[in-house]
């Protein structure tokens, strides 16, 4: 089965959230399965049952409410995305098994670069000395899943003092270059979409950079 893989370079948050919501809304099961791997101008989304009390001080962030599960996050420049958008009646696992797949995929992938990483079974995401360095909120609809990761690559992480990261009050976070000084973001995206590939038993991909044509 073939894997298709959109990069995106920066995109703003609000539409590329609207051809998600479109393109699984549309699909069907002849659909191939997508990740849009991507970076967002400074964004910050509250889940769906998030609580705005969270939200500590945005400032001039804008700060959008989604479908997505999970609590408050920030998105911003230097900051990989990965949407997925893959039919998981399809390819026979559950929500949790997916989450799982998630979490050993970026933790595989920091382990590449020497850094040791693990998961939380309190917090989901993935962790190094217990600072939160990837973010996962999905949501599942028609067993399809659409939104997906974050990994903190090489970013300014000052707005997540303005919040409580993913709904944890004190919650440190941290980004590979802390540990790998000289990491190249584009190295990062192409080894991620190799883990998520292997892991997710997809037997080839296909990289596309044209515009999304969902929106």
């Amino acid at each position: 089965m073939n894997l298709l893989v959109r990069q995106l370079g920066t995109q703003s948050y609000q539409p590329t959230w609207e051809a998600m919501q479109r393109f699984t809304n549309e699909r069907d099961e002849n659909t191939a399965d997508e990740i849009w791997c991507l970076q967002h101008e400074p964004v910050l989304t509250l889940g769906q049952a998030g609580k705005e009390e969270h939200l500590l001080n945005p400032g001039n962030i804008p700060v959008i409410k989604v479908d997505r599960g999970g609590q408050v996050t920030y998105h911003g420049p230097g900051q990989l995305v990965c949407y997925l958008l893959i039919d998981l009646r399809r390819q026979g696992i559950g929500a949790r098994q997916f989450v799982t797949h998630i979490e050993d995929s970026l933790i595989r992938l920091l382990e590449h670069y020497g850094v040791r990483a693990q998961n939380r079974p309190d917090a989901p995401g993935v962790y190094v000395n217990e600072a939160k360095i990837g973010a996962l909120g999905l949501r599942i609809r028609r067993g399809c899943s659409f939104h997906g990761l974050s990994l903190n690559i090489d970013m300014d992480l000052s707005p997540f003092q303005a919040i409580n990261p993913c709904g944890h009050p004190g919650m440190a976070v941290t980004q590979l270059k802390h540990f790998v000084p000289d990491i190249r973001f584009a190295d990062v995206e192409k080894n991620l979409i190799e883990e998520l590939r292997k892991t997710l038993n997809y037997d080839s991909l296909t990289l596309l950079t044209e515009p999304l044509p969902y929106d």
